[in-house]
Parts: structure tokens; C-alpha cells; sequence
């Protein structure tokens, strides 16, 4: 397959997926009943974002400032996390871009989405067929790894893995920096960035920084736009958890009574629960960022940040918004 044939099928792949949201809820219902945090208005959400991210003006944008030679194959291993739906697909894409090989290793938490998303692929371009692998067993026979997980099993990874070519993906967070000024529209995109997927993303926001004296009450009625989220039992589980916790250890709270705002100099909180940090002046703000800047997977902000993204978008992330910031073409093509 040469690159623009390449391009054509992802293209395709999705137009497919605006069908796939019309005409497979028994997919939507396998995968939900499999993963109870994969609800039904997720999986959705999930599959409209890439079906507009697969646009052809999107994937050329996207590669214009690469050079992707004809040359012989590489198979790079995926060993994906399932924290939410098809959080590996964009390192799978970029992997088959590139015209080499995936050797793909799902996570327990997302079996369903992306090896019917595969076979979908390959009916539109069968030349994908030898280049796509799943498999439950050992990773052998590959020249790269991507591997996303946690602090805990980044370690594993790196011993393992660290002999080859990889990018090893680690916690992160989001972030999100008010000043006071935001719209009820503005906040209510906010609630989308903390809320969608439960908060269980790295692009989820999981703390805010504030300015002193900030007044909260639009910022919970912004909130109340996600209260339907009390409906879902496992995220109620944990809002009532970390709630007895909090209180047992008589630490102060501000509680809509589904979220849970606590002041910590933290940046990765439990679910239902967001952090919240005082700011004096965005010139220190900015220093913080900056020396914490490992933790964060992205800042959403209208204030003048820079690489900040307007609040509402941190869930829609283009083509070319790495995770943790590394390039992953870069890395393909350089191997």
C-alpha cells in the first residue's frame, strides 16, 4: 500500500463509524455490559469524535510536515490501557500511517471496540489484513513498543521493554486555570472536560486553579448540566467513598452532592473528586505549570496561557495533540 491509500482507507474508516453509531447497539451494548464504565453515551461520544478527527482535511493536516518513505515494515507492539473507549486507537492509526506493522495488546478493560473497528478497516482496505496482529500471550517478534499504564506498571514496562525503541506513557492529568471571568457556557464546556468518561481520562480535568476570592456558586451551577452522573452506580460508589473518607478524617469539603471539591497542591484525584488551587498571579501560576509539567496532560484555559485550549475541548483532541507531548510519527519514523 503506498500513503495515500493508506489515507483513502482511514478516510473511509471514518465515514464508517458515523454508521456504525446508527446501526451496531448490540456492539455499544457487548462492550458496555463488559465494562460498566463504558456507557452507552461514551462509547457514542467516542466513536463521533473520531469520526470526525478521520476527516481527509484532518489526516493531511496532520501529516503535511512529516516525510513518509516506502521502506520495509516495522511491527511496533501496543500494549493499550482500557480506561476509557479506544484510548489506544490514536497510537494504532499512527502506527499503520506510517505503513508499519501493529501487534496489539488490549487491555482486560477494552476487548470489543477496536478489533471490530480492525475488521472494519480491512474490509475497506484488505492490505491492512498482514499488517494488523491481536494478541492475548507473550509480545514477541517486534522492533518498538508504545505502552501506556500507570506509574506502577510504566516501571514493569521499562524493564521489560527498555532495550528497544519505545515510548512508555505514564499518569497524567488535566488541568484547568479560571479567572473568574468565565461564561455559564464556558464553565458548562468545563464540566464536560471534568465529567466525560467519569474523570477516568488523562485529559480529564482533575484540578482547577483559582484566583483568590473566587466565587463558586457559577461554577456549580455549571455543574449541574453532568447531575444525571449520580445515576451511574459505580460513580456514585466512589463519590460516597471518598466522601466517608474526607469526612472521617475531618478534612473540608465543597459538595454539590455528586462532585466533591477539595483544596490540594495535588495533581491526580480520585473519582468524584476534583482539586482546586489558589493562585496569586499568573506569572507564578505559569511557574507552577511548568515545574509540574509531567504530571499534566493538558491545560484548558481562556485565559492566555500558553498551549492552552479553550475549556470544552479538552475531550476532542486533534490528530496532532500527543499524548504527553511526544511526537509519536516522529518516533515511528525514526525507528
Amino acid at each position: 500500500m503506498q500513503l495515500q491509500q493508506r489515507i483513502n482507507a482511514f478516510v473511509k474508516l471514518g465515514e464508517k463509524l458515523n454508521s456504525t453509531l446508527q446501526n451496531e447497539k448490540e456492539l455499544f451494548e457487548t462492550a458496555s455490559a463488559h465494562n460498566g464504565w463504558f456507557t452507552l453515551e461514551n462509547l457514542e461520544f467516542a466513536l463521533k469524535s473520531w469520526n470526525e478527527a478521520l476527516s481527509e482535511e484532518n489526516i493531511n493536516q496532520w501529516l503535511k510536515d512529516y516525510t513518509i518513505p516506502e521502506t520495509d515494515p516495522k511491527t511496533v507492539a501496543i500494549i493499550m490501557a482500557g480506561n476509557i473507549p479506544l484510548v489506544g486507537f490514536h497510537d494504532f492509526i499512527s502506527v499503520l500511517i506510517t505503513g508499519n506493522h501493529v501487534l496489539a495488546k488490549l487491555s482486560s478493560h477494552d476487548t470489543i471496540l477496536l478489533p471490530f473497528i480492525a475488521e472494519k478497516l480491512i474490509e475497506i482496505e484488505p492490505g491492512f489484513k498482514d499488517r494488523i496482529e491481536f494478541t492475548d500471550g507473550r509480545l514477541t517478534n517486534f522492533d518498538a513498543v508504545i505502552a501506556t499504564g500507570s506509574n506502577n506498571t510504566a516501571r514493569y514496562f521499562d524493564y521489560y521493554f527498555g532495550k528497544y525503541p519505545h515510548i512508555i506513557r505514564k499518569n497524567r492529568n488535566s488541568v484547568a486555570v479560571l479567572s473568574g471571568e468565565e461564561t455559564q457556557e464556558q464553565l458548562k464546556g468545563l464540566a464536560n472536560d471534568i465529567f466525560r468518561y467519569f474523570g477516568l481520562g488523562c485529559r480529564n480535568v482533575s484540578k482547577i486553579f483559582i484566583p483568590k476570592e473566587y466565587n463558586f456558586d457559577p461554577f456549580f451551577n455549571a455543574m449541574f448540566s453532568w447531575k444525571e452522573i449520580i445515576n451511574n452506580n459505580k460513580y456514585i460508589n466512589n463519590y460516597d467513598y471518598n466522601k466517608a473518607v474526607y469526612l472521617m478524617s475531618d478534612i473540608d469539603l465543597l459538595d454539590n452532592e455528586f462532585m466533591l471539591l477539595k483544596e490540594d497542591s495535588n495533581y491526580s484525584s480520585p473519582i468524584s473528586v476534583v482539586f482546586y488551587e489558589y493562585y496569586d498571579s499568573i506569572d507564578s501560576l505559569k511557574n507552577n505549570l511548568r515545574e509540574n509539567s509531567e504530571q499534566i496532560q493538558a491545560v484548558v484555559s481562556n485565559t492566555e496561557l500558553p498551549n492552552a485550549i479553550p475549556l470544552g475541548n479538552a475531550q476532542t483532541p486533534q490528530l496532532w495533540d500527543y499524548a504527553d507531548g511526544v511526537d509519536t510519527v516522529e518516533f515511528l519514523l525514526n525507528l
